[in-house]
């Protein structure tokens, strides 16, 4: 996960909480990150590979930090198969 400095959070926090009140998961997600590749990546396969790399890092860190300890939470409610 890229760990970055805070002066960058505070640039980026405020637009990741307007991007939550407005998003739902419907869709929406899938079109902003669909959109900002098409505007902002420049096209090369290399360009787009590290795009998404970058989703791809984030959706393993998602598994890692959030989804695991679900899991394991849920185990120990409900026992393992």
């Amino acid at each position: 996960m890229p760990y970055i400095d805070a002066g960058k959070r505070k640039v980026l926090d405020p637009i990741i909480k307007k991007l939550t009140e407005l998003l739902n998961y419907d869709g929406d997600l899938n079109y902003v990150l669909f959109a900002l590749c098409t505007r902002d990546v420049i096209p090369s396969y290399n360009n787009y590979k590290n795009f998404l790399g970058e989703i791809h890092e984030a959706e393993e860190e998602i598994r890692r930090r959030l989804l695991a300890p679900y899991e394991d939470e849920a185990m120990k409610r409900n026992g393992d198969v």
